[in-house]
């Protein structure tokens, strides 16, 4: 996501300034031990500027299986940069975009995903629907901004659309229920804010995911994953959600460095790749586990670089499954 919309001010005035490390650094290391080997075997090998797969991501990604890890690297898609797999579901009730498909059986039989892409390609033709206000519990924002994109024109919602896409049909082949939040045109903008949530709270969802990319400062780079913070105030309370979001994207945080090999955020987080934040509407009126996953920065040159890989893209959909699946499976 690009935090030049009000949904997505960064949060703290008086020009950035990096988090104090906190307890969360310790739980990051502690819950996944593979990680920051991970980021050390992307130092050494990855960091010559390839990008989206190859030999040395290949490498790079086999050192980095922890033997303990609950999750095993899945398998990633031959096809075009572009492709995204598997078929998109019609549209939900009331024509919006929370489309899924029959779980199957597996591990996750009867438990619920909802994945929120962030932003909709359609947001730039809806300038007046997107910049309507609305209600996030401690205050009142903007609908939706159109998100950011790379230098060349790759936008932040065709890149989170593609990963919803891959990460879908990895969860549903593990037998989860998987609903979108929108989907290929579905609504033709937004939903708002606030609609993402309830979406989320009205499929009961055991997990809630949302993707973004973000539009940071050239030279910024890394993941970073959006915790909610302690919210009671107006329609929000996210006190009861609050440590299994947590737990959630700690989970989502390890896996997602260890399979992509993306180092955290090197400019929030103070090196965890976890952020907590009480100013987002999508999170604030959650009532169930949700995070936001900010997969890498679009305007610094090589986040770029990985973020419009299509191989790079199924890593990041596999570290996120692998770290949802986790979470499930309470291992």
């Amino acid at each position: 996501m690009s935090y030049l919309g009000p949904e997505f001010d960064q949060p703290q005035s008086g020009g950035p300034r990096r988090p104090r490390r906190g307890p969360l650094t310790v739980a990051l290391a502690a819950l996944v031990p593979g990680a920051l080997l991970g980021w050390l075997v992307y130092e050494t090998v990855g960091s010559s500027g390839a990008s989206g797969g190859g030999p040395d991501r290949a490498a790079a990604r086999s050192a980095t299986a922890s033997p303990h890890s609950s999750a095993p690297l899945l398998p990633s898609y031959p096809g075009e940069d572009d492709k995204q797999p598997g078929t998109s579901a019609a549209p939900g009730p009331g024509g919006r975009g929370d489309s899924s498909a029959p779980a199957a059986s597996g591990s996750l039989k009867g438990k619920v995903v909802v994945i929120d892409p962030g932003h909709n390609p359609g947001n730039f033709q809806h300038a007046s629907e997107i910049n309507r206000k609305v209600d996030i519990g401690t205050n009142r924002k903007e609908c939706d901004t159109t998100g950011t994109s790379t230098n060349a024109g790759y936008t932040e919602a065709r890149f989170t659309l593609d990963v919803a896409h891959r990460l879908r049909t990895l969860l549903e082949q593990q037998g989860a229920t998987v609903k979108l939040t929108h989907d290929d045109g579905s609504p033709s903008w937004g939903p708002c804010v606030d609609e993402r949530a309830r979406i989320g709270n009205a499929a009961h969802a055991d997990a809630a995911v949302s993707i973004h990319a973000d539009g940071a400062a050239p030279g910024d780079r890394g993941f970073h994953v959006i915790l909610p913070g302690s919210v009671h105030a107006g329609a929000a309370d996210t006190r009861p959600i609050v440590s299994a979001s947590k737990d959630l994207g700690e989970r989502i945080a390890g896996n997602f460095v260890r399979v992509t090999g993306e180092p955290p955020s090197n400019y929030l987080g103070d090196g965890t790749g976890l952020v907590t934040r009480e100013d987002l509407g999508g999170l604030n009126l959650s009532t169930v586990p949700k995070v936001f996953i900010e997969c890498g920065n679009m305007r610094d040159s090589k986040d770029a670089a990985s973020l419009t890989s299509g191989t790079w893209r199924q890593e990041a959909a596999e570290g996120i499954s692998a770290g949802i699946v986790s979470f499930l499976r309470g291992s």
